[in-house]
C-alpha cells in the first residue's frame, strides 16, 4: 500500500477528510497521562497534528518517505519513516521504551498492517495502567443522491482491484483482530462492537475526483491500464454535481475500535 500512495502522495495529502477534533479530546480523556503519542500509518498527519493538541509529544510513523514529505507541520510532531515491520531496537529507538506511550492511533491503515507484529508492540510500549490504543476507518460515503448513485457505482468497478484486506473496512471493522481490553462503557469499540461515528466535511466536485484519485484500488486499476475516472465517468459526476463551483456536504460514518492492554 505505501508503494501506491507515495504515487500520489501530494493528492492523497490534499484530498483526505480531517478528523473531527472532538475525538481526540475524547480519547485523550481516557489516558490517564499525556506524554507521548504514536501515530501509526501517519501519512500527512491530518491525526497528528490534533493528536499534538492533548499530549507533550507526537511521534508520527509511515512506511512512506513521500507521505511524510507532504505531512502538516507542528512543534510537537516528530515524522519518521519506519519499515512495515519494525526490531525492537527501531521500536524502542523511534517510537518510546516499553511502557512510555500514552496513546497509539491508527487511521484508515490498519487493516494493511502484520496485526500479530504491530499488536504485540502495541502491548509492549503502551503505559499500564492508563495507555490506549484507537483505530478507525471509513468507507461509503453521502453527499446528495444524484452524486451518491454515481459514488456507488465507481466503488462497483473498482471491486476488482481491491486488496483482500479492504474487506475489513467494507465491515466496518466488525471483524478485524482488536486483542485488547474495552475502555468504554457497555463493551464499545471492542472487538467485534466497534464505535459508530461521523464525520463531515465541506467538499467541491475536484475535491471528491481528487479523493477518488489517490483512492489505493483506483490507482492499482490505472496500472493496469484501467481509467476508472475516464472521460465517460467524470461527465457523469459533472451532472449530478450541478454548478461545478458548489459545495456540498460528505457525510462520512465511521467504525473505531479502542482498547487498553491487560494489566
Amino acid at each position: 500500500m505505501a508503494m501506491l500512495h507515495d504515487k500520489q502522495a501530494n493528492e492523497y495529502s490534499e484530498n483526505r477528510p480531517t478528523y473531527p477534533a472532538s475525538w481526540f479530546s475524547m480519547l485523550a480523556s481516557h489516558t490517564l497521562n499525556h506524554q507521548l503519542a504514536w501515530d501509526v500509518g501517519a501519512g500527512s498527519g491530518q491525526a497528528s497534528i490534533s493528536i499534538a493538541e492533548h499530549y507533550d509529544r507526537v511521534i508520527a510513523t509511515d512506511i512512506s518517505k513521500n507521505q511524510l514529505e507532504f505531512a502538516y507541520k507542528h512543534p510537537k510532531v516528530t515524522y519518521a519513516v519506519t519499515p512495515p515491520v519494525m526490531t525492537d531496537e527501531e521500536l524502542f529507538s523511534i517510537v518510546g521504551e516499553e511502557g512510555s506511550v500514552d496513546l497509539v492511533t491508527v487511521g484508515t491503515a490498519v487493516h494493511w498492517f502484520d496485526l500479530e507484529t504491530f499488536y504485540s508492540q502495541v502491548k509492549r510500549v503502551l503505559r499500564k495502567p492508563g495507555g490506549v490504543i484507537a483505530v478507525w476507518s471509513y468507507w461509503t460515503s453521502t453527499i446528495n443522491p444524484a452524486v451518491d448513485a454515481v459514488c456507488k457505482d465507481v466503488w462497483e468497478s473498482t471491486r476488482p482491484y481491491w486488496d483482500p484486506r479492504s474487506q475489513y473496512v467494507e465491515e466496518g471493522y466488525r471483524t478485524l483482530p482488536f486483542p485488547f481490553e474495552p475502555v468504554l462503557e457497555n463493551g464499545q469499540g471492542s472487538e467485534g462492537n466497534p464505535l459508530e461515528l461521523e464525520m463531515e466535511t465541506q467538499l467541491s466536485l475536484d475535491k471528491l475526483l481528487g479523493f477518488y484519485k489517490s483512492s489505493s484500488p483506483v490507482v492499482t486499476a490505472r496500472e493496469k491500464g484501467v481509467d476508472i475516472l475516464n472521460e465517460k465517468v467524470c461527465t457523469r459526476f459533472k451532472e449530478a454535481w450541478g454548478d461545478e463551483n458548489l459545495i456540498y456536504t460528505r457525510k462520512l460514518p465511521v467504525c473505531m475500535l479502542i482498547g487498553k492492554s491487560p494489566l
